[in-house]
């Protein structure tokens, strides 16, 4: 019985040299490993948080919440300035997508979230301005809105991270 290939995220296009971040890095053993895709002019990801992300008894903590935001939004960041500059998001290009820091992070929580369930988050650029992106993110429990953020995402440099 053959498994069929996992599919590309954008996180799995970012060099080694910046695939650490605890909430997205596929290098960070300890990390999420949040991983984002492209799906009918958004962007998803998926999280199923375990009970060490508790806040209360049954209920997700705020900060694992806001670090799915945050990583999700930098990703679509990256597909929305590919995008833009016409840099398709695949391995075979020689070039990784662009790489965003997280400039400014606003998180609204709109109602608990319930541990035990699978988050989904749905992100969209609002606005590309120069080297910044404007992120709409949105956690999903069970099909439920929990919270609602918006990250402003800039571009790294080039030699960010690199010593």
């Amino acid at each position: 019985m053959s498994s069929s290939p996992q599919p590309t995220a954008i996180q799995d296009l970012y060099p080694e040299h910046l695939a650490h971040c605890y909430g997205c890095g596929r290098l960070n053993e300890q990390g999420h490993h949040i991983r984002t895709f492209e799906e009918d002019g958004q962007t998803v990801s998926e999280f199923t948080p375990d009970a060490s992300h508790v806040a209360v008894p049954g209920f997700v903590y705020g900060g694992v919440i806001a670090s799915l935001i945050d990583c999700h939004s930098t990703a679509t960041a990256a597909a929305a300035m590919a995008a833009a500059s016409g840099q398709p998001l695949a391995r075979d290009t020689g070039r990784p997508p662009p790489r965003f820091v997280t400039g400014s992070l606003h998180v609204d929580y709109l109602r608990p979230t319930p541990l035990g369930e699978t988050l989904v988050v749905r992100g969209k650029a609002r606005e590309i301005k120069g080297r910044k992106v404007v992120v709409e993110s949105t956690v999903y429990a069970g099909g439920v809105a929990t919270a609602r953020g918006e990250v402003v995402a800039v571009l790294m440099p080039d030699n960010f991270g690199q010593t």
